[in-house]
């Protein structure tokens, strides 16, 4: 049977030790936040994933969810789970406490996130959406709106959905044809149908609280005529309480590769009364908050779906015998040796190990990014901070979730055969991991926003939040013999990086498909230099604790991987570069035809 265990010892590394969480304490509305607080909270949140979400995974995806009539019904444990969830405060951590949050540091709910997604991301799926919601109403709605729902919603009462994407659109919102109708006294009839909506329909709330984009009457073609709608599954009283149910029905659910026990729904909305949140035509703008806030989720769902699988291959390669070591008999009491002598199987198993750590160190250097940007009080620590978190969204999201899929299907490896059946549940890892690179933007529209949208924004400023630490970091450290065996692979990454952003920025205005071309790799070379920069500052602090402190084998191991990153992963840059070099000939001057 599968099994989880939710690495506190390295949340904690990233957080305190890498990324200093204990200075979030001085930030405005975080002052509580000490270790005293944040680690019993955490520790309760593993118990939650361990023992309640992780046992209803398998389950919940053998079953998934039942669909009849406009109704749907999760699998058979989600809403007793749900309601556990709930009533312990978990749909209200990073919320504010004007409307019943508990506003805990982004950072801390980003660590949260991941052992949802370990343990259960199908039932993740709920509460992660909501909070998309919950960002989106609380930066643009009205107060009148934000008091009437987001108490709720925080609560976790009501839950919430983003409704973009319809049958003939999706990247290409412009073409959407939602309609929104001014009914006279300040709401709008909507009509139009919007489908992959995850968490459109489900039996774990009282209402459902629906973010839609929709074309005002008479408003232009194109991006610039979207708004955005609150549309309620039921409406809601002056008193707070619910009325009657609104023309938002579930037409049908998606019968998917994975994540089954989400519902993925068909949302018809037929005159369904609705309000606007934020200004007209400025739809965009408020959904993108929401998106953002996703994408760095999405990311953490690559994370933790990497880490689970990691933790049963490594499990069954210390159990499963086959063979014996190419160095020798290593256990002679045995009929053959545990499979995890083998160089290859060591490869893989360290592959897995070097991505998930590197990336979670990368979801806390955002997330703790996010906070500084959100509560700092020096205006220009705060432009700074968000400056980073604009670069590196993209990068959170495709690189890792391309490590997300890559890791699982490594998972299935080391099992060989027995992956490959439902018995283990590694299978369903990769089938869960693969839609984390298509939803909330496929990866390859966040390679083209690093290199279309961010890499050129105000003459190259977010590239240089990213860009200047690295070059002082190098520079300060270069002549550390300690480091060097770390420090030159990410020097050398870094020109590389540096030198395919000039080619990029040189031809990319001229010659626009080139740029396309070479975003997927760019993107790719970028995630691993960011990588390589955060694996060195790992070694730099588990070097001084090697020295100082009692090591039980944790900053050993760190260490021990960082050099593997370096020697066997990082030369991937290598070859990514070749690639952006290349150009687009090749994949452009193709004749359409012959596809």
């Amino acid at each position: 049977m599968p099994l989880y265990k939710a690495p506190l010892r390295d949340m904690r590394f990233c957080l305190y030790e890498l990324m200093d969480g204990d200075s979030l304490t001085q930030l405005p509305g975080y002052e509580d936040f000490g270790r005293d607080l944040v680690d019993p909270v955490l520790e309760e949140a593993a118990k939650l994933c361990e023992e309640v979400l992780f046992p209803i995974n398998r389950p919940g995806d053998e079953e998934g969810c039942h669909y009849e009539n406009g109704v749907v019904r999760t699998p058979k444990g989600f809403k007793e789970a749900y309601d556990q969830f709930r009533d312990g405060g978990w749909t209200s951590i990073a919320c504010d406490p004007a409307y019943g949050g508990q506003g805990l540091p982004f950072a801390v709910d980003t660590l949260i996130t991941e052992m949802i997604c370990s343990s259960n991301l199908s039932f993740g799926m709920y509460p992660g959406l909501s909070h998309g919601a919950y960002v989106s109403l609380s930066g643009y709605g009205s107060e009148e709106l934000k008091a009437k729902y987001l108490p709720k919603m925080v609560e976790g009462v009501w839950s919430g959905t983003m409704c973009l994407t319809e049958p003939h659109c999706g990247t290409d919102l412009g073409l959407l044809r939602t309609a929104a109708i001014p009914n006279g006294d300040g709401s709008y009839a909507i009509s139009g149908t919007k489908i992959f909506i995850s968490a459109g329909e489900h039996d774990l709330t009282e209402n459902i609280v629906h973010l839609v984009l929709a074309r005002i009457q008479g408003a232009p073609k194109g991006v610039k005529g979207i708004s955005l709608f609150l549309v309620p599954k039921f409406l809601v009283n002056e008193d707070g309480s619910l009325g009657a149910r609104n023309g938002a029905v579930c037409g049908s659910i998606e019968h998917k590769m994975g994540i089954k026990a989400s519902a993925t729904a068909v949302m018809n909305f037929d005159g369904a009364t609705g309000w606007l949140i934020g200004e007209p035509g400025k739809g965009l703008n408020a959904m993108f908050a929401m998106m953002n806030t996703e994408r760095l989720a999405v990311g953490m769902q690559g994370l933790g779906l990497a880490e689970v699988s990691r933790q049963n291959a490594v499990a069954y390669a210390r159990d499963r015998i086959q063979g014996r070591s190419l160095s020798g008999t290593k256990a002679p009491d045995k009929a053959a040796d545990p499979i995890l002598v083998h160089p290859d199987v060591r490869r893989m198993l360290l592959t897995q190990r070097a991505y998930i750590e590197g990336c979670r160190a990368l979801g806390m250097w955002v997330a703790t990014s996010l906070d500084i940007a959100k509560h700092h009080p020096d205006a220009a620590k705060r432009q700074e901070a968000d400056d980073l978190v604009i670069l590196l969204t993209p990068i959170v999201k495709a690189f890792m979730t391309d490590m997300g899929s890559e890791v699982t299907n490594l998972g299935v490896q080391v099992f060989g055969g027995h992956g490959f059946i439902r018995e283990h549940g590694q299978e369903q890892y990769v089938r869960d991991a693969r839609i984390t690179q298509i939803y909330e933007g496929t990866n390859g529209v966040q390679a083209l926003d690093l290199v279309g949208r961010k890499m050129p924004a105000h003459a190259g400023r977010y590239l240089r939040r990213f860009f200047h630490p690295v070059q002082a970091f190098i520079e300060a450290k270069m002549e550390d013999e300690a480091l060097a065996d770390f420090v030159q692979p990410l020097a050398k990454a870094f020109v590389r990086l540096q030198q395919a952003t000039g080619q990029i920025a040189r031809v990319g205005m001229a010659k626009p498909d080139e740029a396309g071309a070479a975003s997927a790799d760019y993107l790719k070379l970028f995630g691993l230099t960011v990588l390589a920069y955060l694996w060195a500052r790992m070694v730099e602090v588990s070097l001084t604790k090697v020295v100082t402190e009692e090591d039980d084998g944790f900053y050993a191991a760190k260490i021990a991987t960082a050099r593997f990153y370096m020697d066997r992963l990082l030369p991937e840059t290598g070859w990514r570069f070749s690639n952006i070099m290349a150009g687009g000939k090749s994949i452009m001057e193709f004749p359409d035809d012959a596809f």
